[in-house]
């Protein structure tokens, strides 16, 4: 039986600054909120292919699975979690905003 697709975001890392980043409709931001988020498997597979192809600007694009909570995705699993906020030594960049 297939597994069912469940919605996904295409996020990768900036690749001069290192910063976490997702794909938007139109270019990448630094927040997993204002992410794009992928309903169709096949438009997941070919936004997935975009970022790849995006070489000079990003590294190790992949799909994480989000879910929608008040129109907005949240991560699933615990690594996409600690991604979204940043670094864990101590409170810059991300961290400082929330």
């Amino acid at each position: 039986m297939p597994k069912i697709f469940t919605p996904k975001v295409v996020t990768a890392n900036a690749l001069l600054e290192g910063d976490v980043i997702y794909q938007t409709a139109d270019g990448w931001t630094r927040l997993l909120t204002e992410a794009e988020v992928l309903t169709d498997e096949a438009d997941a597979d070919l936004r997935l292919i975009d970022a790849m192809q995006q070489s000079d600007r990003v590294v190790g694009a992949y799909l994480a699975d989000v879910k929608l909570e008040d129109r907005h995705p949240r991560p699933t699993h615990f690594r996409e979690a600690f991604r979204a906020t940043g670094p864990s030594n101590y409170a810059h960049g991300k961290q400082e905003s929330q």
